[in-house]
């Protein structure tokens, strides 16, 4: 009979523990299955966050919006209330799909809701104001399920690889995540917006190239995250873990989390460090393009070549890193990358011109990779057996309550020292803030029990 105290995790009788390794698929086809999801959900970061449809909102959608505010500040706060409902939902829903066998379908749930909150997209039009409350309130919501989708995901990693080539298979995943972002960015640029409506000569009234954008990065997405919600095997219910309504479930959240802090710290230091880090790493891709312009003199063409060539960089640098992630272990690779990143930074903040831009600002993206996928990998090595999606939903949430800090430093720099260039140096302490808390991370050991004890020394 299973018994559970809100302190103490579930006391499962050896007959009751589902057989976790039956649901690991390995061959070369479920690996592809699942790295293409990596591939497809390009089509959401790159294309509608980062590159193209945000930057329609703000700046034509939103361009005569009502407001005392600005169109990007109000982006931005949607964006952020997105950010707080993945905080609060991710790893209790990760939690969830963990006890009730649930991984697969939630990947599955997920992603279409998503699929069909970008396909919305194309009925926002560039000429009525309205339509601007209604395209960042579809944004924050689609922020929200795709992350949570990604939760499921990331957790799937621990069932298509083994122990020697999980930082393969995760680099080549991240890998395939950065081509398909230049393979989007390329058709969409040429093929829709270049000249007017680029290639394909879509009319550019009411916003109409943009928004047939929208529809070829839902189709994109949904095409290349089909293969995984049908070829990883579902898990089974893990009875380890109560499994209930609302209440139940956040006080299993937090019992897990007390339970970390007593038998598996180094579970919690890493949540923490890889949370720090990982907001450096974003600010460098948020910063990134403001840096170029305002003080090595790019010009807004260049900026867009240079962000292709960032992202080949970088999925070659996650490709080849997770060669010696499974090597070497994930800690040495993160640290190297991290330190190095740190370096480059420094080099960048005395330099000048574009040409210096190029050489050390792609040098800077090679590490970028290979911290994203060894990241992955260093969690998907040290999660208990059967909690991998509760644990990734923890990785999410605590990304989401630190991600003000490079934003911060980085404001706080160029504040203090009157100069965007001082931005580099606020990144670059963020980074090695991060790097500072891995030290003292025990790293992961193969195939943990559930909390077992991994304290440092």
């Amino acid at each position: 009979m299973t018994s559970c105290t809100p302190t103490e995790p579930c006391e499962v009788p050896s007959s009751e523990i589902p057989d976790f390794s039956a649901t690991r698929r390995t061959d070369k086809t479920t690996v592809l299955c699942w790295a293409l999801w990596d591939m497809g959900s390009a089509a959401f970061n790159a294309v509608l966050v980062t590159f193209v449809f945000s930057v329609y909102l703000i700046s034509s959608v939103g361009e005569n919006i009502n407001s005392r505010f600005s169109a990007s500040s109000w982006y931005s706060l949607a964006i952020a209330a997105g950010g707080i409902a993945i905080a609060l939902l991710a790893p209790v829903l990760g939690q969830r799909s963990d006890a009730r066998g649930t991984r697969r379908k939630s990947v599955r749930r997920w992603t279409t809701v998503t699929f069909i909150l970008m396909l919305t997209l194309f009925f926002i039009r560039d000429d009525a104001p309205m339509y601007f409350w209604v395209g960042i309130s579809i944004m924050a919501i689609a922020s929200v399920t795709y992350e949570l989708a990604e939760v499921s995901y990331f957790a799937m990693l621990n069932q298509i690889s083994t122990e020697k080539n999980v930082g393969r298979i995760s680099g080549f995943g991240w890998s395939l995540g950065y081509f398909g972002g230049i393979i989007l960015l390329a058709v969409c640029y040429f093929g829709f917006i270049a000249g007017d409506g680029g290639l394909f000569a879509f009319p550019t009234e009411g916003g109409f190239n943009v928004r047939m954008v929208a529809i070829f990065a839902a189709a994109w997405f949904i095409i290349f995250c089909l293969p995984v919600m049908f070829r990883v095997p579902e898990v089974p219910p893990n009875p380890s873990i109560m499994s209930g309504g609302v209440k139940t479930s956040y006080v299993e959240l937090f019992r897990t989390i007390a339970t970390l802090w007593r038998k598996q710290r180094s579970s919690v230091f890493f949540l923490i460090s890889s949370a720090i880090f990982r907001d450096g790493v974003a600010a460098v891709f948020t910063f990134g393009a403001i840096l170029a312009v305002s003080v090595f003199g790019l010009s807004a063409s260049d900026v867009l070549v240079f962000g292709i060539a960032a992202n080949l960089i970088a999925g070659f640098g996650a490709l080849g890193a997770g060669y010696l992630d499974d090597k070497f272990g994930p800690k040495p690779v993160i640290l190297v990358s991290l330190v190095s990143m740190v370096v480059t930074a420094g080099i960048l903040f005395v330099v000048e011109g574009p040409k210096n831009f190029w050489i050390f600002g792609l040098i800077l993206c090679l590490f970028v990779g290979p911290i994203q996928s060894s990241s992955r990998t260093f969690l998907s090595r040290m999660a208990p057996v059967g909690h991998e999606g509760q644990m990734f939903g923890l990785y999410a949430t605590t990304g989401r309550a630190v991600s003000w800090l490079a934003p911060l430093a980085f404001t706080a720099f160029v504040w203090i020292f009157g100069t965007d260039r001082a931005g580099i140096l606020g990144i670059g302490l963020v980074l090695l803030a991060g790097a500072g808390v891995l030290i003292f991370v025990r790293e992961p050991r193969p195939a943990l029990a559930p909390f077992e004890d991994s304290v440092k020394a």
